[in-house]
């Protein structure tokens, strides 16, 4: 968390929080979303900003319920979330990077979603890829220890037959499944924070 951002709650302790007005799309996006978009149940306008997304990334956090906010000086502005706390894109050399510029180090499980997302977690971090390299990764999948083919992983996400693989980083990461709507609960987090 950014000092100035500490020293104005320390000035400023009673401001209240503030609820459905950004959010995070599955691309890793942060959207300002405006009385309009709200009441429309739109996504809202991409924030492009370099510094003010930084700062965003930079003072991003979880609360005790599950929710995850933006810490704006004194105020808690709460996320509306797509999909996961965090997303990720693949990177030649650090393997994962979240949205934040962080990368993630440790994938210790991958679970493939009945949506056909793929979600990693490393650690307290649960990140769903980003749809653009999905295809990419489910290339790398292989079924009872051959590749797997489109149509394989397809039918393994219907039936669960065999045991679906991940070689990652050195590692072999057996795939779990998991049904969209039961991500939140099984992750702790909530997808709409509400007051």
């Amino acid at each position: 968390m950014d000092d100035i951002v500490k020293q104005a709650m320390a000035k400023w302790p009673n401001v209240p929080h503030c609820y459905g007005w950004l959010a995070l799309d599955a691309r890793g996006g942060w959207r300002m979303r405006d009385e309009a978009a709200q009441h429309a149940h739109a996504p809202g306008d991409r924030l492009t900003n370099p510094a003010l997304v930084g700062f965003i990334n930079r003072n991003y956090l979880r609360d005790e319920r599950g929710n995850w906010y933006f810490q704006n000086g004194p105020q808690r502005v709460y996320i509306n979330l797509e999909a996961t706390p965090f997303i990720a894109r693949t990177d030649p050399q650090q393997g994962l990077m979240l949205q934040t510029g962080q990368a993630l180090a440790t994938v210790d499980k991958v679970f493939l979603l009945d949506s056909g997302a793929l979600v990693f977690q490393g650690g307290e971090v649960v990140a769903q890829l980003d749809d653009r390299d999905v295809a990419q990764v489910l290339a790398l999948l292989e079924l009872d220890g051959k590749p797997a083919s489109d149509e394989a992983v397809m039918a393994w996400l219907e039936h669960g037959a065999g045991e679906l693989v991940l070689p990652w980083n050195g590692r072999r990461v057996v795939i779990e499944r998991l049904g969209a709507e039961e991500a939140p609960q099984r992750f702790a987090y909530n997808k709409t924070p509400i007051a």
